[in-house]
């Protein structure tokens, strides 16, 4: 039993642990309320390291068995190293049959408290190591300023309210905060107040000591443009997304330059839709009433079209759909694409990089084609990993 094997190594455990891995078990053991904020307080409020390591094990062995197979998951997942001192490794959950070989993906499980995998401390130095100067480096947890803004048109003038954009911003809000960014909302701006936001957003301090931003875009939209709360049509209340890529490049924003920075974007580009029919059954055929678009006539749509200018670098654009075709949103659980990105990410961003994650939104649609998300303007010169819990 897992909680007898804390028992036998408690002495080694106390004795070799260091004050980073136990904030790391923490972090892990709160995440996954195996302790609440009053016990992680009882522990952390100790100075001397063997104090902190012995309260914190001996509380974790009183919870139980299942308790201290998640806790020896931890340390597996963190620290590989102090692991193989113990001689530790991955106990079954109660009630399954213990397997021979443990795989790497069942040391995996430790999740945020939010749903999103943790990328395993060996998983992160064998991408680190291996990969080296192909990928963005990461600030230290403890020093960097990550800023994430999400601007979110839900009610509007005189076109229609775009009905489960709320959970939208909430879920998207959830997920960045997850990744370690201090999130700013927005809601219902015209076409000059998201701008205005923007540069503000551009202007902040901390991006000179982040490793990167996340700008997420949620409107009524047709080719390259979103619609402002006050748009009565395509010429009225209008903000251009040439705007964000202009704001954010190296001349405006040069505290981001060489930075991964990620525009996201929900909203419909045109008024076709993003399948044809053959000859099969149509099992959408039944929920396509309730699905909604984020265009607000889609008579008046038109194609996109995107200019690339040698300023940028380090952009990656994500948009809900491709040029000219609608984007759907469901009334009450939120739009497809943010839905399916936000799922995406929480379970493959603990080893895959963001355009391998986006590849896998698009394979998605690719069985699903109501719509297909496209990866716009993208000049990502390394490869972007997000790498949760890190």
């Amino acid at each position: 039993m897992a909680d007898k094997k804390l028992g036998e190594v408690r002495a080694e455990f106390i004795k070799r642990v260091n004050k980073s891995i136990i904030s790391q078990l923490l972090d892990d053991l709160l995440c996954k309320g195996i302790m609440d904020d009053e016990e992680v307080e009882g522990v952390n409020v100790n100075d001397k390291t063997q104090d902190q390591a012995r309260i914190l094990i001996d509380n974790v062995r009183k919870k139980g068995p299942d308790a201290s197979r998640l806790f020896i998951d931890s340390i597996l997942a963190r620290n590989t190293f102090l692991a193989e001192q113990l001689d530790l490794q991955t106990f079954p959950a109660v009630g399954q049959p213990k397997k021979g070989n443990i795989s790497e993906e069942e040391v995996q499980l430790l999740e945020s408290k939010n749903g999103i995998r943790l990328c395993p401390q060996n998983v992160f130095q064998q991408i680190q190591t291996s990969e080296g100067t192909e990928i963005y480096p990461i600030n230290d947890r403890k020093t960097r300023t990550r800023l994430a803004l999400i601007i979110c048109n839900i009610r509007f003038d005189y076109l229609s309210d775009r009905k489960g954009a709320d959970v939208d911003l909430e879920q998207m809000t959830l997920l960045l905060d997850d990744l370690g960014y201090n999130v700013e909302t927005e809601t219902n701006l015209s076409s000059q107040g998201i701008t205005t936001c923007l540069k503000n957003f551009a202007a902040r301090e901390e991006h000179k000591t982040s490793d990167g931003m996340y700008v997420v875009l949620m409107s009524h939209g047709y080719q390259d443009n979103l619609y402002g709360v006050h748009s009565k049509d395509k010429h009225t209340d209008i903000f251009s997304i040439k705007t964000v890529f202009s704001t954010f490049n190296n001349i405006n924003c040069p505290a981001l330059r060489g930075k991964p920075k990620v525009v996201i974007i929900q909203a419909c580009r045109g008024d076709q839709r993003g399948y044809m029919v053959e000859n099969v059954e149509d099992s959408a055929a039944s929920t396509a009433a309730s699905l909604q678009s984020d265009s607000h006539d889609i008579k008046q749509l038109q194609t996109d079209a995107v200019q690339r200018v040698h300023v940028e670098s380090d952009f990656i654009c994500l948009y809900s759909t491709t040029p000219d075709h609608v984007s759907w949103r469901h009334p009450e659980t939120g739009s497809l694409f943010i839905n399916q990105l936000i799922d995406t990410i929480k379970k493959h961003a603990w080893n895959c990089n963001l355009e391998e994650v986006f590849r896998k939104v698009m394979d998605h649609f690719a069985s699903n084609p109501c719509q297909m998300p496209s990866k716009d303007r993208t000049t990502l010169t390394k490869k972007f990993y997000l790498f949760p819990g890190h």
